[in-house]
């Protein structure tokens, strides 16, 4: 214990609020709430601890706190901390992976789609499911049962989805607002698990086409109830009830815990999760933080069934009076099985679990020791990619929490560099990406920038940097003369020399391998599409415009091809424009 902590261990009241314990640095790398600060915070420097808590306190040079006048309030600002710093110690509770649901929206003409952010105003909120593809298959499936808008903008007239009969085109006609709620509410009560009215419509719908001799339609009524039928056969029913439930429980070692979600919608078992995390609080507080992080950001089901012997005063702000501890009968049942599913999962996937942590977030600490900085949390890497000099791109990928962050990546298109000019490109990029950041209020701030090079583009990165007036740690990845990387460019440009059978360096090799695949595909696809404009180019009819549209469409020559003539009159292409198209296209392989 060093003197700062010692003399400031005297100060603290016995009142309620929130703890912020700091590095070196000065860096928050842990958050807690107490009921007493003054007790809670000695524990951390008074008698022995565990391995995890002593390197959590191995770290702590200096600690703040705030006083609050509850224990709630406490807690509150407990979850705010951990969401502005992302502290280390906390940072494996604040999993950012959310969940698809389908939605049907609020705007004036609504649509069906799939979303992983829920706004509390919106009660048509259906999931989650287990992944993206089979709510897309479900949405895809009611799309072409009912006529809801399906464009994201609203065009100037009607499209290819208005002459198949799934769309009422609102673009066009107004009026249809007046279909609308019965056509939700058909939607809803399917969604909601009541899928047997909806079943014996198309039935009927079936059964008139056929008596009208309209085999075709008939067969195709028959395909949407057979989809229909598969997609409600996959889950049983539980609970004939058919409420929405979340149940959750926990099972935990001396260092690690498992907590289990199982979401039941409409009485049936749909999905469950079961993530693994390091914890430094009790198992039971731990549990606590962990309900209340994940219904911030999820929405609540009609019930959420939790074990017995836990304190929930706290969550009342987030479980809103839906939270509930059966003692007996068929819920406590599901209880004690989310309990057995997170011990089984703490068991067979722990090993797994240390070995991802030790390959993302465990590597990106051990990068930030190495290179003298506190645990990056976000990293941003470049790379350039070119022809001779022709086609000149540049890409940049994001790893957040040791993990690539695809929603993040950007692509560049260079402008001022014309000849073969790594470190010109790297001036331009480095500037209009850190100029942009300014712009936006720096919310997205990296904590370190990797440079796929040496001395040079390091040096590039740090002149750019400097005249932004940025103070943002950069390294480069040095290769040797059989173009394998070898070393950091550190902080103060001096190599060190990389481990090639460490984690760090396998991480390291993942961003690199990363941004290299990322510049490359982009390169590519600009290149492909110099090509397919020079083409389009040269056919009569097919102005600036239309070239654009078709490029933003089919991606290929071999779509386009392909692309029916109806759908090519859905882009404004006249009849001689698509004869002109097919006949110039026509020998092209």
């Amino acid at each position: 214990m060093n003197e700062i902590i010692k003399s400031k261990l005297t100060t603290i009241p016995d009142l309620p609020g929130s703890y912020q314990m700091l590095d070196v640095m000065g860096n928050i790398i842990y958050v807690g709430k107490a009921k007493n600060l003054k007790n809670r915070i000695k524990t951390y420097f008074v008698g022995s601890h565990d391995a995890k808590t002593t390197r959590l306190v191995t770290d702590i040079t200096d600690f703040t706190f705030i006083v609050t006048a509850t224990e709630l309030e406490a807690f509150l600002l407990e979850l705010s901390l951990i969401k502005q710093y992302s502290p280390k110690y906390n940072i494996m509770l604040m999993d950012d992976k959310t969940y698809p649901y389908i939605e049907v929206t609020n705007e004036t003409h609504p649509r069906l789609i799939i979303t992983r952010k829920f706004s509390k105003k919106n009660k048509n909120l259906f999931g989650p499911f287990p992944d993206a593809a089979s709510a897309r298959e479900t949405v895809n499936l009611l799309s072409r049962i009912f006529p809801l808008r399906k464009c994201q903008a609203m065009p100037k007239k009607v499209c290819l989805y208005f002459h198949m009969g799934q769309c009422l085109g609102p673009c066009i006609d107004e009026s249809v607002q007046t279909q609308y709620p019965a056509i939700i509410d058909q939607i809803c009560r399917f969604l909601g698990g009541h899928n047997q009215d909806l079943l014996n419509d198309l039935n009927n719908r079936m059964n008139d086409y056929s008596t009208h001799l309209e085999y075709e339609k008939a067969q195709e009524i028959r395909d949407m109830i057979f989809s229909l039928q598969k997609t409600t056969e996959k889950q049983q029913i539980i609970f004939p009830d058919l409420k929405d439930r979340d149940i959750i429980n926990f099972a935990a070692n001396e260092a690690y815990i498992t907590i289990t979600t199982i979401f039941m919608r409409a009485g049936k078992i749909v999905m469950s999760i079961s993530p693994i995390f390091e914890y430094f609080e009790s198992q039971e507080d731990t549990f606590v933080d962990y309900l209340a992080q994940f219904y911030q950001k999820n929405p609540l089901p009609q019930e959420v069934l939790l074990p017995l012997g836990i304190d929930y005063s706290l969550l009342k702000p987030f479980l809103l009076e839906k939270g509930f501890t059966p003692s007996r009968g068929g819920k406590a049942k599901l209880v004690q099985m989310a309990k057995a599913n997170a011990q089984i999962q703490l068991d067979s996937h722990l090993d797994l679990f240390l070995k991802k942590y030790a390959n993302t977030v465990g590597s990106a600490e051990i990068l930030g020791k190495t290179i003298g900085i506190a645990t990056p949390k976000r990293i941003e890497a470049f790379d350039n990619s070119n022809t001779m000099g022709s086609n000149p791109v540049s890409a940049m990928v994001v790893f957040t929490n040791g993990l690539p962050d695809k929603k993040e990546y950007r692509k560049y298109q260079v402008k001022s560099v014309t000849q073969p000019d790594d470190v010109g490109t790297m001036k331009e990029i480095i500037y209009r990406r850190y100029q942009k950041m300014l712009m936006n209020g720096a919310s997205d701030k990296p904590n370190l920038i990797v440079m796929d090079g040496g001395i040079a583009q390091v040096r590039a990165c740090k002149t750019i940097l400097k005249e932004l007036y940025l103070d943002i740690p950069v390294i480069g990845l040095r290769k040797d003369s059989e173009h394998k990387t070898d070393a950091i460019i550190g902080l103060d440009e001096q190599p060190i020399i990389l481990d090639r059978h460490s984690h760090m360096y396998v991480f390291l090799s993942k961003i690199q391998d990363e941004a290299h695949r990322f510049a490359i595909t982009y390169h590519r696809s600009q290149h492909t599409k110099q090509i397919f404009a020079s083409i389009l180019d040269s056919i009569p009819k097919i102005g600036v415009k239309s070239k654009q549209k078709l490029l933003e469409k089919y991606k290929t020559i071999s779509n386009i091809k392909k692309a029916p003539i109806p759908e090519l009159k859905t882009l404004g292409l006249t009849n001689i424009a698509i004869d002109n198209l097919q006949i110039a296209l026509k020998e092209y392989k």
